[in-house]
């Protein structure tokens, strides 16, 4: 079967353009651009041949099909060659059952997509493998591209960067000085990107690289190209297939440009129209305090939306106070029946500590979707007999300068209820037994204390 797709103005305006046209909004109004696909053609094949063909591929080794995006190639870029695919087989990452953590919450079935556990670590490999496939299909067809460029706070450079080397192809990241942790900062380094370290934040990062790709010889790799959320929106798919294709009740996310938030309901509302589901889950967004424009708009029922200044916040990727993608998460929120939560500094960085000792490892912006699901859940929103799933969008391996400071207790504003330092001892096994044994004891009043 013959499938296609293509892109077209988010607001209806006439006009299908090719996937391999160098175009980022649509020339009528302006506005950002979405994937359409032939649902027609998709649906000549039934929902359990869908099924049938995504479990037959999973995880197998012939390429390009062991990739949790490429599984669903005919989803996602159904005409792509390919030899033209740049793929690491990102995706199929673990659905952690978080039932420790999930006690603590009074919660019976609670789980948390690993989305860090990628190549680069973070869900942003997941629309870079879309985006940078494409790119050298167009370079294969003698479309005279140079490089391909993105702003970011750390992770879409790093997803950027691997991806272009491993395709051969010059990247270019725009970054804002001193505002990404370390290891985020040498992995675009490291895989040979041009790293402009800019005296601005993401929301001025983001201006310049607009303007600089406005030449097609640059090419935009940020998310308000849609070929990025095709690639995330395969998240969606891989909860459900992960829950043996039954739909959770909640997803929650942390959300700063927004672009994730609108690939999560689109995937699962291709899912729902070609009949592998047949309900749709609430969705909750969650932002730190510091950079909430989202969660302001929210208050107002979606009726006016203002861009802020975002302030500094340990949540570093989603420190952006005027989203792209602003225009579909609102309408995503609308169709998925959502809410928009928001968290302290000290909220997230508690609550990521509180989760860790239950086995996690989590990034800051994993701590701001946990702090906001305790919320709805105190608030009983969130019911505990209800299925969740919590997005994790980055490993906290790319933070343990973050956590090594909040252990330490020089982590800026935040008290913390969780410390964990080493023990200084001499090697006497008479004081090393008395500390174990300490330890035990103080272990399972904690347990007792948290039910």
């Amino acid at each position: 079967m013959s499938y296609n797709a293509w892109f077209q103005c988010i607001n209806g305006c006439p006009g299908q353009f090719s996937l391999l046209e160098i175009m980022y909004r649509c020339p009528s109004c302006g506005d950002l651009l979405e994937v359409r696909h032939d649902m027609a053609a998709l649906k000549t094949r039934a929902a359990a041949a869908w099924i049938k063909l995504f479990d037959d591929r999973y995880r197998q080794n012939l390429y390009p099909y062991g990739s949790g995006v490429w599984a669903k190639k005919e989803w996602v870029v159904p005409f792509i060659d390919n030899e033209n695919i740049v793929s690491t087989f990102e995706g199929n990452t673990n659905l952690f059952w978080a039932e420790r953590y999930g006690k603590q919450l009074h919660l019976e079935d609670l789980w948390v997509k690993q989305c860090g556990n990628s190549h680069t670590g973070s869900f942003k490999d997941l629309g870079m493998t879309v985006l940078v496939s494409v790119v050298k299909q167009m370079m294969a067809d003698g479309m005279p591209i140079d490089a391909v460029a993105c702003a970011s706070t750390g992770d879409t450079s790093a997803a950027l960067a691997a991806y272009g080397a491993a395709a051969g192809i010059p990247t270019v990241v725009f970054l804002p000085r001193n505002k990404v942790s370390p290891a985020q900062l040498v992995q675009p380094l490291a895989n040979g990107a041009l790293v402009l370290s800019l005296d601005t934040d993401f929301d001025g990062c983001m201006a310049a690289v607009q303007q600089v790709t406005k030449h097609k010889h640059i090419y935009l790799a940020n998310s308000m190209n849609s070929l990025r959320i095709e690639g995330q929106k395969t998240i969606a798919i891989e909860i459900v297939q992960q829950c043996d294709w039954e739909v959770p009740d909640w997803v929650v996310l942390p959300g700063g440009n927004l672009g994730n938030v609108s690939a999560l309901g689109k995937g699962f509302l291709m899912m729902h129209e070609l009949g592998l589901i047949s309900k749709l889950p609430r969705i909750c967004v969650a932002q730190a305090e510091n950079a909430n424009p989202f969660y302001r708009a929210f208050l107002t029922n979606f009726e006016r939306f203002e861009p802020i200044t975002a302030k500094e916040t340990l949540a570093s990727a989603i420190q952006i106070g005027n989203p792209v993608s602003i225009r579909k998460a609102i309408a995503t929120l609308q169709r998925f029946e959502g809410v928009v939560e928001q968290a302290s500094e000290s909220e997230l960085a508690e609550e990521t500590a509180r989760a860790d000792r239950t086995g996690m490892f989590n990034c800051p912006h994993t701590g701001v979707a946990l702090a906001a699901l305790r919320k709805l859940v105190e608030r009983k929103v969130i019911r505990s007999h209800e299925r969740v799933v919590v997005i994790s969008t980055a490993n906290g391996l790319k933070f343990a300068d973050q956590k090594i400071a909040y252990h330490a207790g020089t982590l800026a504003g935040v008290k913390p209820g969780h410390q964990n330092r080493p023990l200084e001892l001499s090697a006497d096994p008479k004081q090393i037994a008395a500390a174990i044994s300490h330890y035990v004891e103080r272990m399972r009043l904690l347990d007792s204390v948290n039910g």
